[in-house]
């Protein structure tokens, strides 16, 4: 009994660092946690940082400053705004929807579990997009 208190405590604790899994074709493709690591395929692939920063092995490859604004190496690259719309260059490449649908022009790409509701969450998922799909 003891130890199905302890597994359950432990189980609880875990689900605490995870804020999401997003998951492609169904399966998982990556995981964001609560204290911004960024995990592809289950390897810590990099972090957001509380100020923005996002770090991949130890460096600074960009930032997602408060206003949505996007830069990579210092550079204006794109922009996340208040409705979840992704842009690059000024146009439209993709959306993060409240309910975590995921889209890349027009089409979905892939579905962040739990959603996405508040604009820290769709920073880091923005973050998740531009600087570990390739895609973005």
């Amino acid at each position: 009994m003891r130890i199905a208190a302890i597994t359950l405590s432990l189980l609880a604790a875990a689900s605490l660092l995870a804020q999401g899994e997003v998951r492609r074709g169904g399966s998982p493709w990556a995981s964001i946690e609560d204290d911004g690591s960024i995990r592809i395929r289950g390897s810590l692939a990099g972090r957001v940082e509380g100020d923005g920063s996002v770090q991949e092995g130890g460096r600074q490859v960009g930032r997602i400053e408060s206003d949505g604004a996007i830069r990579c190496k210092g550079s204006l690259c794109g922009r996340v705004e208040g409705d979840g719309t992704l842009r690059r260059g000024g146009s439209i490449i993709g959306r993060i929807e409240a309910d975590g649908t995921l889209r890349r022009h027009g089409s979905v790409w892939g579905r962040m579990e739990g959603g996405a509701r508040t604009t820290r969450q769709q920073h880091r998922i923005a973050a998740l997009l531009f600087f570990f799909s390739g895609e973005f």
